[in-house]
């Protein structure tokens, strides 16, 4: 039984759902990273929210590790890098709370357009400031919204029913999307000169620090309102004090800080500002959201394979899972074949999905492939760290798939490039589940992928078989199958032979020396994916 830990404080119904779908799971808050670390190791998964710091040290304890859960959108209290490395899934669970933030940034929008805070507080001194308080409004306004993902939208779609006009800058917002989301795709720039109101709801990334810089606020109109409830960094707190001293901006609504937890700012005590302590996601609905959404995707990949709203691998959802599982495992298996048999100077692998194949999402596959492939050769390679790894070690991955009739009802084809020439392996599934190689240098042979493989490569000349023969009857070696391909009578061939056991290093020694060999390899296969 998968075991997991819950680290943070969690809606109790999180660690029902998991003990529900067979997690065994315990709830430890408030530890120390001294104490995380002496207990992480015992874990197969661990579910967090932003206390919890998941440091490169805390990976580095965690040696039954598979998956770190966020519940949130933000990551930045694990380190993704070395998680990956450490072929550690991270996952988040973006949407639970993608309402409950757009409504704060609404919200700050409108109390600093009127000056709720300052208003509030200076009335309930006994004032009654009345004429210093004028606010403005925001009908006809012009809103800009720096990041239009789920967030960045649901503002959009509120704002246009307070009846702004919405301008957004983000490079994957596709023309479609934004006309469908009744918002203005422009560059930001064009943003920052025409927008009336600024609100921020994109990820800290090194293409988005500081993207309101102090360029950026000289670019922007004078009197603008700068509203982030995305994360700390994303404005430049010096710059953004600057304009706000002298009238260039005329407030700013924060929600998140550089450094937090923010209990001192320069920003702070300005009587433009309002701010909160990070409440974006900070209400009933959205903390039970997360936490169940997240209770679900840690039980979904620790039970049954699935991956959901993964940061460092592709996604495979739980309907997804059962079919390109076998496919996982045949692609997993054509790569340790390869990896095996020659990987020295290894440059290019690509991939070909054929017949039935062609129709999946084909990343998982190939994240299985690579593992096989470099997991042969290389320690701690798996499906969340193989396509890095690969990238690290200068080995380009492509991938085809073909729209085409095909031989089998599906094939994978594996074909690698590496110092010695090419190398490529095609298999199939038979019986809708079950991996077999049919082809093997281009050379038509099937076999099932044994514990213990023999794989040779020989000429088709009379005498072969009664030599390997010979050899395996005086080292007491027993063949459980034997498959034989050929290209034409007498030219090159392939024998793939399963066998009981193992061979020791002499014996291997001794196949390649007989006269029609020309290369033998020992071969093992795991049994997992």
């Amino acid at each position: 039984m998968p075991k997991l830990l819950i680290s943070d404080d969690l809606n109790p119904r999180a660690a029902e759902i998991l003990r529900e779908h067979g997690v065994d799971v315990d709830v430890k808050t408030d530890l120390s990273p001294d104490d995380l670390s002496a207990i992480i190791g015992d874990y197969d998964g661990l579910a967090v929210r932003s206390a919890t710091k998941v440091t490169a040290d805390l990976l580095a304890a965690a040696s039954n590790l598979r998956v770190v859960g966020r519940a949130g959108i933000g990551v930045d209290n694990i380190d993704i890098p070395a998680a990956t490395a450490k072929g550690v899934v991270v996952m988040n669970t973006p949407f639970g709370n993608a309402v409950t933030t757009a409504e704060h940034a609404i919200t700050m929008m409108l109390s600093l357009a009127r000056q709720i805070p300052a208003a509030n507080s200076s009335t309930q001194a006994g004032k009654w400031e009345k004429s210093k308080f004028i606010g403005t409004e925001i009908t006809g306004k012009v809103l800009g919204i720096i990041g239009c993902g789920s967030i960045g939208t649901i503002v959009a779609d509120r704002a246009l029913g307070l009846r702004m006009r919405v301008l957004g800058f983000d490079p994957y917002l596709t023309p479609e999307n934004a006309k469908r989301s009744g918002i203005e795709k422009v560059e930001l720039n064009d943003l920052l000169a025409r927008a009336d109101f600024i609100t921020l709801h994109t990820p800290i990334t090194d293409a988005t620090r500081n993207i309101i810089s102090a360029d950026a606020l000289n670019r922007t109109k004078i009197g603008v309102r700068i509203i982030n409830c995305a994360r700390g960094g994303l404005i430049d707190e010096v710059a953004l004090a600057a304009a706000l001293s002298t009238g260039h901006v005329a407030g700013a609504a924060l929600d998140v800080f550089a450094s937090e937890p923010a209990t001192e700012n320069l920003l702070f005590g300005m009587q433009n500002v309002v701010a909160t302590p990070h409440l974006g996601a900070s209400t009933i609905e959205a903390q039970e959201k997360v936490a169940l959404q997240l209770a679900e995707q840690l039980a979904d990949f620790l039970t049954k394979g699935a991956v959901t709203n993964a940061l460092n691998m592709a996604s495979v959802t739980a309907e997804e899972a059962p079919i390109l599982r076998p496919y996982m495992t045949l692609g997993r298996k054509l790569g340790e074949f390869l990896g095996q048999v020659d990987s020295d100077g290894l440059a290019a692998v690509n991939i070909e999905f054929d017949g039935k194949a062609a129709t999946l999402n084909p990343e998982p596959v190939v994240a299985s492939t690579l593992a096989g492939l470099l997991g042969s050769v290389m320690e701690s390679v798996n499906m969340v760290n193989a396509a890095v790894t690969a990238k690290a070690n200068g080995i380009s991955v492509s991938t085809i798939r073909h729209d085409r009739r095909c031989d089998y009802e599906t094939l994978l084809r594996v074909s690698v490039s590496h110092g010695g020439g090419e190398r490529t392996i095609a298999g199939t599934l038979v019986g809708g589940d079950k991996a077999r190689i049919v082809e093997v240098q281009h050379i038509p042979v099937e076999s099932d992928f044994p514990d213990n493989l023999l794989y040779l490569r020989n000429y088709d000349k009379p005498g072969f078989i009664g030599d390997l023969g010979s050899l395996f009857g005086a080292r007491g070696i027993n063949i459980a199958t034997f498959h034989l391909g050929r290209k034409q009578a007498g030219g090159e061939a392939i024998a793939l032979v399963e066998i009981d056991g193992g061979v020791d290093s002499n014996t291997l020694e001794e196949l390649r020396g007989l006269k029609q060999v020309v290369r033998a390899d020992f071969l093992r296969f795991s049994q997992v994916v």
